[in-house]
């Protein structure tokens, strides 16, 4: 049999280190998704409108955007809106915006 003094340690840290499962056990894993609640929501106009000029490719007379990861040429319409204009690093829209690739991604395209 183990003496009182240690039996005595020995409960004690079982009970810290249970409680310390206990308490690990309801803390959220941070690799995983978001909330899952969020599925059903609808997307605002504002957001659903959003567009993104990911390149542009300019060859002889043919040129193509790729918006939202997908490949336009000019004349097709992207979320409803036509595309007026392809530049080397901008596409104009029929409603007025004017989409720009990201800084950094033009600078390195130029070296």
């Amino acid at each position: 049999m183990l003496p009182k003094k240690i039996s005595g340690l020995l409960i004690a840290f079982l009970c810290s280190t249970l409680g310390f499962n206990l308490n690990a056990a309801t803390l959220r894993d941070p690799t995983l998704p978001g909330n899952t609640s969020e599925k059903g929501k609808v997307v605002s106009g504002s957001s659903s409108r959003h567009l993104v000029l990911n390149s542009v490719v300019k060859k002889d007379s043919s040129a193509y955007a790729v918006i939202n990861n997908q490949i336009y040429t000019l004349g097709e319409r992207v979320k409803g809106v036509k595309i007026v204009h392809i530049g080397k690093d901008t596409v104009s829209l029929s409603d007025g915006r004017k989409l720009t690739m990201f800084q950094a991604i033009t600078d390195l395209k130029g070296q």
